[in-house]
Parts: C-alpha cells; structure tokens; sequence
C-alpha cells in the first residue's frame, strides 16, 4: 500500500470518527433538553403540590377551629340544658312535697 492509500485511509477514518463523535454531541444536547424540560415540568408539579398542600394545611386549620368553635357551643348548650333540668325537677320536686 502507498503512502498517499494509507494517508487516504486515515483521513477517512477520521473523518468517520468526527461524524460518530458529531453524533454524539447532538444526542447529548438532545438528552439535556429533555432533561431541561422533564426538569421545569417537575418543578411547576412541585410548586402546585405545594400550593395544594397550603390549601389543604389551610383548611385543615380552619376545620380545626370550627371543631374546637362546636365543642365549646356543645358544652355551652349542655350547661344549659342541665340547668334547665335541675330546675325542672326542683319544680316537680316542690309539687310533690305538697
């Protein structure tokens, strides 16, 4: 084989390693944008979970004091239903001592 066929053989095989790293180069760049935009798409998921958790973190506070709220109106409602009572029963007590 020549000098100039051996020179030949190298340059195209450069040639064809330039074009295998070439199209190397673009997959990468075509694998980070998706990584980019699987990324920013996490991101806005994240952020609307966390705006749905400080929804549901609100209104789990405002049942809470709504809960708290209809107990003590229980009790206050008991209070007086008892009292009610004991003087109900005061009464019946009175009319049967005569």
């Amino acid at each position: 084989m020549s000098a100039k066929a051996a020179e030949l053989e190298e340059e195209v095989g450069t040639a064809d390693d330039f074009h295998a790293l070439e199209q190397k180069v673009f997959r990468t760049i075509e694998l980070l944008k998706s990584a980019r935009e699987a990324q920013a798409a996490a991101e806005r998921e994240a952020r609307r979970l966390r705006e749905q958790i400080d929804g549901r973190s609100d209104e789990g506070e405002a049942l809470r004091r709504e809960v708290v709220a209809l107990r003590r109106e229980r009790e206050e409602v008991r209070a007086r239903v008892e009292k009610m009572l004991k003087q109900i029963d005061s009464l019946t007590e009175s009319d049967s001592a005569r």
